[in-house]
């Protein structure tokens, strides 16, 4: 994996990919070789004023598997034409090529969004969209991933597609350690749009916190919205709101999210039959469990355990 840096770097978003993939933590195992490169290597000049010593160049594209623009300065600017074949010559032969923020631009250069969705920094969409007008760009999410090609928001949404990509290489359970370690939630609710601007804040005894994480102590229960809102001593109406306003979807979905995510760590971590898993989650038989698991991960749980299931006896070294 390299980390391809512009000038001026931002340390910030080149933080949000090292410290996922780059950071060496006891007791869990390390997946990736972390490495920086630059156009012309030496000192690296950061938004910061102090310098990055980096000594690799662009032939160090041609033998990572996963390549990372972690954000770029100014955006919109001309990248340098050999940067640009690189990058295309990396996701030619078969690399992941991955844009925190402002690095979506780089991709649309090199022509690896077009036709595609892509997202960036909410300030930045509309010059996005209208440099480029051959891709989509969805303002309202914090990540949108190809499997080939992925993008992220804002600055910190580097994070949650950094974690996203752990979890698709290497299971939920090994990403919800890492996110552990960092003290970061393993996935945030919502979109960017709720930073976009200062809504008014909800009072306390509007907060959905305390519902959330009873629910999730609860999946494996019939959790209506009927039973939902009584729990928090409202309408159904007044917690859909709620949950649109403060998550950025509806309660369905998002306890649907939560029942998928908890299948996905029993698989990974215990030998339970796929009908016992769909139990505990929540979601009452496997066919049940098989429909809406291979509708949110295009795969099915056999097959999730087969790739996933090793995850386990790595779980039983990890510190609590």
């Amino acid at each position: 994996m390299a980390a391809l840096l512009g000038t001026p770097q931002s340390p910030f978003e080149l933080a949000c990919a090292a410290e996922v993939f780059g950071t060496e933590r006891a007791g869990l195992p390390s997946h990736y070789d972390f490495a920086l490169c630059t156009r012309d290597p030496g000192p690296v000049p950061t938004t910061l004023g102090a310098p990055l010593l980096v000594d690799a160049g662009l032939e160090t594209l041609e033998q990572a598997d996963t390549v990372i623009i972690p954000g770029w300065q100014p955006p919109g600017a001309p990248v340098p034409p050999d940067v640009l074949d690189a990058l295309r010559a990396a996701h030619t032969r078969g690399a992941r090529i991955v844009s925190i923020c402002t690095g979506a631009f780089v991709l649309a250069q090199a022509g690896l969004l077009d036709g595609r969705r892509a997202t960036t920094h909410w300030a930045r969409t509309a010059q996005l969209a209208a440099q480029h007008p051959a891709l989509t760009v969805d303002r309202d999410v914090l990540y949108v991933d190809h499997g080939d090609v992925a993008t992220s928001a804002g600055s910190g949404a580097g994070v949650d597609l950094c974690l996203h990509l752990l979890r698709r290489d290497h299971g939920a359970a090994y990403a919800a350690q890492v996110a552990r370690h960092m003290v970061l939630p393993p996935h945030r609710e919502g979109s960017q749009l709720q930073y976009a601007a200062v809504p008014a804040p909800a009072r306390a005894d509007e907060s959905l916190a305390p519902l959330l994480e009873w629910a999730e102590e609860h999946l494996g229960e019939r959790l209506s919205l009927a039973a939902l809102a009584a729990r928090a001593g409202v309408s159904g109406r007044t917690l859909a709101r709620r949950f649109a306003e403060q998550l950025g979807t509806s309660p369905g979905q998002w306890l649907l999210a939560r029942r998928i995510d908890a299948a996905r760590a029993l698989l990974e971590q215990t030998d339970l039959p796929v009908e016992a898993v769909a139990a505990r989650v929540g979601l009452a038989s496997a066919v049940n469990l098989r429909r809406r698991f291979h509708a949110a991960l295009g795969t099915t749980p056999g097959a999730y355990r087969r790739t996933f299931g090793s995850a386990r006896a790595d779980q039983d070294a990890y510190p609590r």
